[in-house]
């Protein structure tokens, strides 16, 4: 079982920026995709984006532009650099590992954007 560990939500204005991480304690396989989704209040949840082991990239068209998702240096932690928040941003943010065929997913992280 992966416990992914989510830290850097909070409150925010306008226009700021915030850079949620997410860590997976331990290892992880080689062959891996990490990353970030979100549910609003009263919506489904989405993704925001996605991290493959290989390198490749994956962005939703609401967050293009804004956000970066990126790992540390160990691979087995993600980030999301979120630039120029909207209030429509407003989620809680969840982390996710999927690997072998099996999906993890974080508590996640409360981000508030509001003025």
């Amino acid at each position: 079982q992966v416990q992914l560990v989510e830290s850097g939500g909070g409150l925010v204005q306008p226009g700021g920026s915030l850079r949620p991480s997410c860590a997976a304690p331990g290892s992880i396989f080689s062959i891996n995709t990490m990353g970030w989704h979100r549910q609003a209040p009263g919506k489904q949840r989405e993704l925001a984006a996605t991290t493959r082991s290989i390198g490749t990239l994956n962005y939703a068209d609401a967050v293009k532009d804004r956000f970066t998702i990126f790992r540390g240096t160990t691979k087995n932690t993600v980030f999301l650099q979120m630039n120029t928040m909207k209030p429509e941003d407003t989620a809680v943010y969840y982390c996710n590992l999927q690997q072998g065929g099996t999906a993890y997913w974080g508590k996640g992280t409360l981000v508030t954007v509001s003025s």
